[in-house]
């Protein structure tokens, strides 16, 4: 199966041709000209590999890896950059990111480092939603696993809820910081549906997704 790679970078052309380049070498390729872009993409779709541009317009590369990172996020990265010297490559090293690589660079290079960091990475590492909750075409669905010939149902949520849930979830066991009112919407309309699923405050930081063995935990965590 071909590992999917997400390209994160704002200069158009060389977009293109590293995609074209990468799709050559049995790679499928999603592309973003921003960090935001980037994001977006990520709460969507599970990848294998993230080629980071460091110097993005906006949000900068160094800025959304350490972002990144502090959410949980585990994929590996590869920043490229034009700033080269070992203190610029040790500055994205502690940021994160798995390999460094200055421009100009030769597509054969990236590509035996993109292998290198996605055989290194554990497999199995996705996060696996709580029974009966499905996302896809950017919604949350509930399942009914006794009854499986049910249609899935929308979950209804606002946008601020829905953003929420699919931050806690990227991965389940992320510490979120969120609304305090918005936690607590969220957290009932999950638990008229999810029996196993609740979200508990982490004081000071803010909330995290559990799962549960029996019964219900409302109260705090440090």
């Amino acid at each position: 199966m071909n590992k999917t790679v997400l390209i994160i970078d704002d200069d158009d052309m060389l977009r293109k041709t590293l995609a074209s380049g990468l799709r050559d070498n049995s790679f499928d390729v999603l592309t973003a000209n921003s960090a935001e872009t980037g994001a977006e993409i990520l709460s969507r779709v599970s990848v294998d590999a993230i080629i980071l541009d460091r110097m993005l317009g906006g949000t900068d590369g160094l800025t959304m890896l350490h972002e990144m990172r502090a959410r949980g996020v585990t994929i590996p990265v590869i920043m490229l950059t034009a700033m080269g010297g070992a203190e610029n490559t040790i500055d994205g090293l502690a940021g994160g990111a798995n390999d460094y690589l200055a421009k100009p660079f030769q597509l054969r290079e990236l590509v035996l480092r993109l292998n290198n960091i996605i055989r290194a990475t554990p497999t199995g590492t996705a996060t696996k939603l709580p029974d009966g909750l499905v996302f896809t075409d950017d919604e949350f669905f509930i399942t009914d696993a006794h009854n499986p010939g049910t249609a899935p149902r929308i979950l209804p949520l606002s946008g601020e809820e829905k953003k929420l849930l699919r931050n806690l979830i990227t991965p389940i066991g992320n510490v979120v910081p969120a609304s305090p009112m918005v936690a607590k919407r969220l957290r009932s309309k999950l638990n008229v549906v999810l029996s196993d699923t609740d979200i508990v405050t982490i004081r000071g930081r803010g909330y995290k997704l559990i799962h549960m063995a029996t019964g219900k935990n409302n109260g705090e965590q440090e």
